[in-house]
């Protein structure tokens, strides 16, 4: 009987550390944070399951509705220019700048429909997020074994060259004035998404990648300043910690 008061008091005393203490309060968040997403992710395979029976990106449609619901939580808000850039009738390939776990937010906040996505093999193993994935027809590549992925990548630059795909950059702001693991801070916030035109592939050949491809990081880089440069919390600006697209 007298286990539950001991516990009691450990668990105020817990949120009293996490209120007062910076430290305590990043790591709380980022566990909640992982630790939603190992959750959200059984349920959500649950439901993907019983609405189309295994894997499919129709499933992303799904798994975006959920993930969605993140930013609610952790009172982030998503400010998007350029949307209907990305409502195309033909195929396109969409790159966007990474920066850390919370990308996933930022990514279903515009996914299109029918989307398949890339992600590194390793992800696969990581339990109801691996499988998650795995339902919602991600696409894995084993970066390990860097001539594989560099084979894959070249057939899909020399798919994507020969069919006049285009592409796509979308550019999310610096995450910095809001979340920054070097200082320990993770507060509300908001995060600027940009949709670029669409960059063209008509006429190029497998040679004009590497140019291609500097071209896209290019307008993607200035992009990020740009949108970096604004206020984005208490009027704060983006940090000398903020990372240019990757």
């Amino acid at each position: 009987m007298e286990f539950w008061p001991w516990l009691t008091a450990a668990l105020l005393l817990l949120l009293l550390l996490v209120q007062l203490n910076r430290t305590a309060n990043f790591y709380a968040k980022i566990s909640f944070y992982c630790a939603l997403c190992f959750l959200v992710s059984m349920v959500a395979a649950a439901v993907c399951l019983l609405r189309h029976g295994g894997r499919t990106v129709e499933n992303m449609s799904i798994i975006s509705w959920f993930v969605r619901s993140f930013k609610y939580l952790y009172g982030l808000r998503f400010e998007v220019k350029g949307r209907q850039k990305l409502t195309v009738d033909h195929p396109c390939v969409i790159v966007s700048n990474h920066q850390s776990i919370l990308d996933m937010m930022g990514l279903m906040e515009i996914l299109p429909e029918r989307c398949v996505q890339i992600a590194k093999r390793e992800l696969l193993f990581t339990g109801s997020v691996g499988l998650i994935m795995y339902l919602g027809g991600v696409v894995f590549i084993n970066r390990q074994r860097s001539s594989t992925a560099m084979t894959v990548m070249a057939e899909v630059g020399q798919r994507m060259t020969q069919e006049n795909v285009p592409i796509i950059p979308v550019v999310y702001s610096s995450f910095s004035s809001f979340y920054s693991p070097r200082t320990k801070r993770f507060t509300s916030g908001t995060i600027k998404v940009e949709v670029l035109d669409a960059i063209p592939t008509s006429g190029l050949t497998v040679d004009d990648i590497p140019q291609l491809m500097d071209t896209c990081h290019k307008a993607m880089r200035t992009t990020f300043f740009h949108l970096s440069s604004t206020p984005q919390e208490n009027g704060a600006a983006a940090g000398p910690g903020a990372q240019p697209a990757q």
